[in-house]
């Protein structure tokens, strides 16, 4: 079929699954499979980050009135001990030890009374066409209490009380009353399904169109004044709430009429609060769907939670004093003033779980192959594997955006704020499975591109006149078609030959470049490595110059070459230094490598041109000889000092006198102190955190390294820099070249060789065998509508169009904002061609070209229902963390916060069936954006915790600039696998669990990583057999702390974790070093840092915390 035609509805891959109720999942394109009812609401994919850079226009929030700052980690208020690992039971997702305290289940109805329903043990109940919008709704009950006494300050706890103080947009809660309450004045909406009043939808009929977590609205009816004393058992009117992980309800007589009931009666719970505040309605397991019974292994609250939304009875014994899960302070009964009684905590089981969203696209998209034919169709997650079958669009690998239907006039995007972006890995590997693109040779005329635009002919392209002449998609020019390419066209307009030329049937394909495309049209010669080992004190010291000398022998043997090339053709040369700069002549006719040592730093030059860039089989003596000498020559060096920028200089015109482009190794470990240019002084000062000037710590404290950068790549000269310090050594400057030229930066705090010797050799042996473009021009052309205005990444540019690229490899994407210049046809779409000029490691010149056809949208709900949200915080994320360089951070925050408001509420007021004002609605595919961006604020850039240095900062800013989508979806959201969980003999990884401290049992065994560090987690209370299997010791107590690795042992679990460990190392860029965390030990703090869901100790809200900031931030901009 011709790509420009529309084409026609697929049948969706993935069947609808009903495991979850209240989640859509869609069929491809984001149309409705055939069994789904037809509505305004999208496919399921993700959410989308903001639109633009200045602070959108909109609402003005209320601004932060004073409150009481946060929590720090040692703050527990008064009587309190510290929240011990688990609570009482020390089984987190399975009944408890001790005896419960009981909530009231069922959802509150203010209709005719109807007789008590028990409900049956848990079941999954088969549902009904599930819904395809998300709605959270927390039931707060606003009654009124007569002759209360008068309103007392709010407690240290973080309560939903009346609004003293209303949160920071930045994420940072104070912890008094951070959400404040809804206003008494309103009543309670009538149920969680949107039907008739006073009827309890039963467990089985098909879920509400949208289901919901409601904060009072006016309108409802109002419950009754209470005067006098309550009868026994009674509340002051907290509405029963329905508690999947909890099987509990008061005994029927202290049930208001029209309450329905989902367990045997058993007496009342102790009063842990007084009900009057308002609190939160929870729904199941992560869904918003219709109620469910109890369900299987969550049977109770654990021993010590308060009964949030339970109706107190008498008075009974205080259980001990403990903090929520959390981690936010619960000031005690007694300790409270009269209005503060209450607080009403949300069920984490009833927000969405991106767990739950990640095992559901597994299910209904990992089976089939994702064919890329069809324009506009959304792709499966970053976290499911599936195939992919180019049939003329750029597979997901190459390309994902934030939408796959833009709207067509700027007015719709700038209403909905959902930025237009791509994220472009033009390089991607791809798995075996997949065939590389094609490599397409015209000869000397070169590949055939639009006169016009210069885009270059693919799929896309319409011929007319009998093929005689080709219309361009992107700017419609007609242009003539050469001679030599010309072909007859079929019935359907169609080339005869389109299926035997890659650029007419393929979204990605490779052309070989002519030598117009070549720098002083010369073709290239092969590129070349250099490696500039520092040989200070530091360096010989930590035994890392002799660990590297001995790598490099060997290592040296794995240069990245061409197709089947016997041998790599990348020449390779070597400098050491520390206050001046030793050369090497290793000239294959030497017996002995030759030194040559400049001094003159200021004024750097090349003393060598033959004998330093050689080939390795041919001076292969040599090179050997030099690397056993090195840690020799320089074992007794005294000299501390080091120079940077002159090392930069010299490699770049090495490379400048062989007329190459190349990379340089940069082997570093201190601060660049001594004279010279680029000299540094120490500048780190943790005093400007959370002040205007905090921006400057991660600016470039001169301006040289930008210049250098530049001549770099001018020259095709990347840096890759690795890292090797004991104290600051600012990060941010030093990684200014690696970023600029399209480098890589490595870092190894306090490096040790029995430590940390295996993540440094894995991450060099990686970094030198990987596939590298080098000398590199990207362009990307769009069709008429929309240009592309602002790009994040790793590389430079000298005008508005070129990103140029000194290397570019594998792992590195280049992000692409596009906004409107004109209105966009819904028939035609919008086009993206990205074109990549490069230098392959052979020394050819090539042109990688990628195409995507996205659809179009006059309907808002259209563009809601084809978002990525894993994209969306890819580039929300990169957005942030590049305006850190010039606004303070809590500005940043403050940004993304109001842009996710704007975009969710632009979804509720004009996408989503009309419901109460206290209901939570999310698009489908974008109710993780609130949990995956509480992940970004809270991430180490946007909110430091003490023990996060300032050079750490810089490098996970630089980091994340130019991470894919895969990698920044598991940075900020761990994955956390229990071990001793699944069966010993299954060969799939063990399902994971939400990222929170809730979510741990004492006597598991758990695996955490984010892509750079790797936890496992041994729980106090785990089998004596399982430690013995595992770490070889008889007991828990003999575990050693910060083990880095597991023993190698002949049993089945030893064998299962540590080839699960291999395998998701195999995974991730970077080499990630085991730490083994015991519980309640003092590693724990660090692990938990990676618990994100979780508040945390720098400030930053708990999930169910943002989500209850998030609504209320949706509620002023709707009001």
């Amino acid at each position: 079929m011709n790509v420009n035609q529309s084409a026609p509805p697929v049948p969706p891959f993935g069947q609808n699954q009903p495991i979850y109720p209240g989640y859509h999942q869609s069929s491809y394109g984001g149309q409705p499979g055939p069994a789904a009812p037809v509505t305004p609401y999208g496919a399921y994919n993700g959410p989308v980050p903001g639109y633009q850079q200045a602070p959108p226009q909109g609402v003005p929030r209320a601004p932060p009135s004073s409150g009481a700052p946060p929590a720090s980690a040692a703050q527990v208020p008064c009587g309190q001990t510290t929240y011990g690992q688990f609570g009482q039971g020390d089984i987190q997702n399975g009944p408890s030890s001790t005896a419960q305290m009981q909530r009231v289940p069922g959802s509150q109805q203010f209709g005719p009374p109807l007789a008590p329903v028990v409900s049956q043990p848990a079941v999954l109940q088969p549902y009904g066409p599930p819904p395809t919008s998300t709605q959270v709704t927390a039931q707060l009950a606003g009654m009124q209490i007569s002759g209360a006494v008068a309103q007392a300050p709010p407690p240290s706890g973080l309560g939903y009380g009346p609004p003293t103080s209303l949160a920071s947009a930045s994420g940072n809660f104070p912890n008094s009353g951070p959400y404040g309450s809804y206003p008494q004045s309103q009543a309670p909406p009538l149920s969680q399904a949107q039907g008739h009043p006073g009827v309890q939808p039963p467990l089985r009929s098909a879920p509400p169109l949208a289901s919901s977590f409601t904060s009072p609205a006016s309108g409802g009816p109002r419950m009754p004044s209470v005067t006098g004393p309550l009868p026994p058992g009674q509340g002051f009117g907290s509405l029963p709430v329905n508690q999947a992980n909890h099987v509990s309800s008061p005994p029927a007589h202290a049930l208001p009429p029209g309450t329905q009931m989902t367990g045997p009666p058993v007496p009342p719970p102790p009063p842990m609060h007084s009900p009057q505040q308002p609190g939160y309605q929870l729904q199941q397991n992560g869904s918003f769907g219709p109620a469910r019974g109890p369900q299987p292994n969550y049977e109770s609250p654990y021993p010590g939670a308060p009964t949030f939304g339970s109706q107190p009875g008498p008075p009974q014994p205080l259980p001990p004093k403990r903090l929520d899960p959390d981690a936010i302070p619960s000031p005690q009964l007694n300790e409270l003033p009269p209005q503060q009684k209450t607080r009403h905590r949300i069920d984490p089981d009833a927000i969405p779980s991106p767990i739950q969203v990640i095992e559901d696209d597994r299910n209904n998209r990992g089976s089939e192959p994702f064919v890329t034919g069809v324009r506009g169709q959304v792709p499966p997650l970053v976290t499911t594997n599936f195939l992919v079958k180019d049939q003329g669009n750029a597979s997901p690998r190459y390309i994902r955006c934030t939408s796959y239907n833009i709207p067509c006039t700027s007015d719709m995007a700038k209403q909905a704020q959902v930025p237009l972006a791509a994220v472009i890995k033009p390089l991607a590997r791809l798995p075996p499975e997949e065939a590389s693109p094609y490599v397409v040779d015209h000869g000397e005329s070169g590949p055939l591109r639009c006169n016009r635009c210069k885009a270059y002919m693919c799929p896309l392209m319409t011929f007319i006149e009998g093929g005689r002449r080709f219309q361009c998609s992107f700017c419609s020019c007609i242009n003539d078609v050469p001679p030599q390419y010309f072909q007859h066209l079929d019935h359907t307009g169609k080339r005869v030959d389109a299926y035997d030329r890659p650029e007419l049937s393929l979204g990605s394909y490779e052309f070989l470049a002519t030598v117009d495309y070549c720098k002083n049209n010369k073709f290239p010669s092969p590129p070349a490595f250099i490696f500039m080992i520092d040989v200070s004190y530091n360096a010989i010291r930590t035994g890392l110059v002799r660990l590297l000398c001995e790598e490099l022998k060997s290592l040296l043997d794995y240069l990245p070459r061409e197709g089947g090339a016997e041998e790599s053709a990348i020449r390779v040369g070597f400098v050491t230094y520390n206050k001046v700069l030793h050369f090497y002549n290793v000239k294959s006719s030497l017996a002995q490598p030759q030194m040559m040592v400049v001094s003159d730093v200021a004024d750097m030059f090349v003393p060598l041109l033959d004998g330093f860039l050689v080939n390795v089989s041919e001076s292969r003596a040599v090179i050997t000889s030099l690397l056993d000498q090195i840690p020799e020559m320089f074992a007794d060096t005294r000299e501390t000092e080091t120079v940077f920028a002159p090392v930069i200089q010299a490699g770049m015109e090495a490379l400048k006198a062989a007329e190459c482009a190349g990379k340089l190794f940069l082997f570093h470990t201190s601060l660049p102190i001594a004279e010279a240019p680029g000299k540094l002084k120490n500048r780190d000062d943790r005093k400007l955190i959370n002040t205007d000037k905090e921006k400057t710590l991660f600016q470039p404290q001169t301006g040289t390294y930008q210049t250098l950068a530049k001549e770099c790549v001018a020259q095709g000269c990347c840096v890759d820099l690795f890292l090797f310090p004991n104290q600051y050594v600012d990060v941010a400057t030093l990684s200014v070249v690696p970023q600029l030229t399209g480098g890589s930066v490595y870092k190894y705090a306090c490096f040790q060789v029995e430590n940390d010797q295996e993540r440094f050799l894995s991450d060099l042996r990686r970094d030198v065998q990987k596939v590298v473009g080098f000398d590199a021009v990207m362009r990307v052309r769009t069709s008429t509508g929309i240009r592309a205005v602002d790009f994040f990444g790793a590389f430079y540019m000298s005008n508005t169009t070129d990103v140029e690229l000194a290397g570019l490899d594998g792992d590195k994407t280049v992000t692409v904002e596009f906004k409107h210049d004109d209105r966009l046809n819904e028939e035609s779409g919008a086009l993206l061609q990205c074109a990549l000029l490069y230098t392959s490691c052979a020394g050819q010149r090539r042109l990688r070209i990628h195409n995507l056809a996205l659809n179009c949208c006059t309907q808002l709900a259209d563009l809601y229902r084809n978002c990525e949200t894993d994209t969306l915080i890819n580039y929300m994320a990169k957005f942030a963390y590049r305006a850190v360089l010039s606004s303070p951070v809590k500005t940043v925050r403050d940004t993304l916060i109001t842009q996710c408001a704007q975009i969710l509420a632009c979804y509720r007021k004009n996408c989503a069936s009309p419901s109460s004002a206290g209901q939570l609605i999310l698009p489908e595919c974008m109710k993780l954006l609130p949990v995956y961006l509480n992940c970004v604020l809270k991430s180490d850039v946007l909110q430091p915790g003490a023990e996060v240095t300032t050079d750490d900062r810089a490098y996970v800013r630089q980091l994340v600039s130019s991470m894919d989508v895969a990698e920044t979806n598991v940075f900020f959201y761990p994955r956390l696998l229990p071990l001793t969980k699944s069966p010993l003999d299954s060969t799939t990884e063990p399902p994971a669990v939400r990222a929170s401290e809730e979510r741990l049992s004492s006597g598991d065994i758990y695996l955490l990583e984010n892509g750079l560090n790797l936890f496992v987690w041994v729980g106090a209370s785990v089998q004596q057999g399982v430690v013995q299997s595992l770490f070889n010791v008889p007991s828990f107590s003999q575990i050693t702390s910060g083990l880095s690795v597991l023993p190698v042992l002949d049993n089945p679990l030893s064998k299962k974790v540590r080839g699960l460990i291999d395998s998701l190392r195999a995974q991730r860029m970077r080499y990630m070093k085991l730490i083994v965390v015991k519980q309640e030990d003092k590693l724990e703090m660090l692990f938990k840092h990676f618990l994100v869901e979780d508040k945390s100790l720098s400030g930053g809200a708990s999930y169910v915390d943002f989500l209850c900031h998030m609504h209320k931030e949706i509620r002023q901009l709707l009001s």
